[in-house]
């Protein structure tokens, strides 16, 4: 007997925006923060500046989840971005925050690079734990360095902007602008990138791995194409991290910086890129006041928040508005 056909399938996943409505979303929400950052407090925009430069790292944990990977090593390229963007100002006098930041992006991929067809290889907790094992080396050498001032880093001074010195009452501001423009923009290439060919290829890895090669796709390629993009993003994090801080040590490399990238992958989902700078701001404000109130227990805190997201947000927080099912257009079929 033939199967009842069914007459109420399941809805349509999100459509994607249209690039139009990408740009003016963007451009929308950048000119919003930046009006907003004149009347915060100096406390309020550092911390934004942390979350959107951190953001950026976590972003590049993304590109990689939507393939169906997870690095525990994003200390490797946060670190090398900061290193150089650090030593780019100390030794070679490039203080200008916009090309610093360039500059970090670029060092973090150029070392990058000779790993991705490496890593592209592998799966699971593999892939982890060779990231992690990178990051860890790159520690083990940096503290090593004393010429880099080993265990305890050493000091930048005050970045300009476009050539302008930038005055001592409005640096926190500026950098601030600085650190949330070039978010939005990755954010936006990022967005951009997984609605195209490319990014729907490295969902279709993460079903299919074997379906993709039959197809005639490249899922080695793919791969390390995501680590190097993840890669940038991360250098790029890195540089402005250490123009907020004024100061970069090895713990730039170390385990738990990974795992904070890490945990706000977790905490936005692989879905919206719009949810990594959201989790990744909740981080830094459920950090600042936890280690405020509760300051031997606020990993504590941390901990019950992550798990809370897991139980009632198991896909992040990106699929609150991610998973709605996409409005039905004229000429669908009802």
């Amino acid at each position: 007997m033939a199967s009842t056909p069914n007459l109420h399938p399941a809805s349509p996943p999100t459509a994607p925006p249209s690039r139009q409505r990408l740009v003016l979303g963007s451009l929308g929400i950048t000119l919003a923060l930046l009006v907003a950052g004149w009347f915060m407090p100096k406390w309020l925009t550092f911390l934004i500046t942390m979350a959107a430069s951190h953001g950026l790292v976590s972003l590049g944990i993304v590109v990689l989840m939507r393939g169906g990977v997870v690095s525990f090593g994003q200390g490797l390229v946060f670190s090398a971005g900061g290193y150089a963007a650090a030593l780019a100002f100390n030794q070679l006098g490039l203080t200008d925050a916009l090309g610093l930041t360039l500059l970090g992006g670029i060092a973090a991929t150029l070392i990058a690079a000779p790993f991705a067809p490496l890593l592209s290889r592998y799966r699971g907790i593999f892939f982890a734990m060779l990231t992690l094992a990178l990051s860890m080396v790159a520690y083990g050498v940096l503290v090593k360095t004393t010429a880099l001032g080993g265990s305890d880093g050493f000091n930048l001074g005050r970045p300009t902007l476009l050539g302008q010195s930038l005055p001592d009452d409005r640096v926190g501001y500026v950098l601030f602008a600085v650190t949330v423009s070039v978010s939005a923009l990755l954010a936006l290439l990022a967005r951009i990138y997984f609605d195209s060919t490319r990014g729907l290829l490295t969902l279709a890895v993460r079903d299919n791995e074997l379906r993709v090669e039959y197809l005639g796709g490249s899922v080695r390629q793919a791969m390390a194409v995501n680590f190097v993009l993840a890669a940038f993003a991360g250098g790029a994090g890195g540089a402005l991290t250490v123009m907020a801080l004024g100061h970069i040590d090895p713990n730039f490399s170390y385990w738990t910086t990974s795992g904070e990238f890490v945990f706000v992958a977790i905490l936005a989902g692989w879905q919206s890129v719009l949810a990594v700078f959201i989790a990744s701001t909740v981080l830094e404000v459920v950090r600042s006041f936890s280690s405020l109130y509760f300051p031997n227990t606020w990993q504590l805190a941390l901990g019950l928040f992550l798990l809370f997201v897991i139980r009632f947000l198991p896909r992040g927080i990106g699929s609150l508005w991610m998973d709605r099912p996409a409005s039905p257009r004229k000429g669908d079929l009802s």
